[in-house]
């Protein structure tokens, strides 16, 4: 069964697959859609550790209004 862990990555929606050769990302539009994200998250990241791992790769995306990586499912 895949593990799907949605997250809000300092302003855009973010969808993280378990899959059984690793992980997939996906950047999920407003309309629901989801595309590739275009960034590798190695097979050893744990599903515990995917907010810190998102948040060391898209710090520079953070603004004052959008500081953080929320987890939401």
């Amino acid at each position: 069964m895949q593990q799907d862990y949605r997250f809000n990555v300092f302003g855009t929606l973010v969808s993280v697959v378990r899959t059984p050769t690793g992980w997939d990302a996906f950047a999920i539009s407003t309309d629901g859609k989801r595309g590739p994200l275009g960034i590798v998250v190695p097979d050893f990241i744990t599903a515990e550790e995917l907010r810190e791992y998102l948040a060391d790769i898209f710090h520079e995306k953070a603004t004052p209004g959008n500081g953080d990586v929320v987890q939401l499912s």
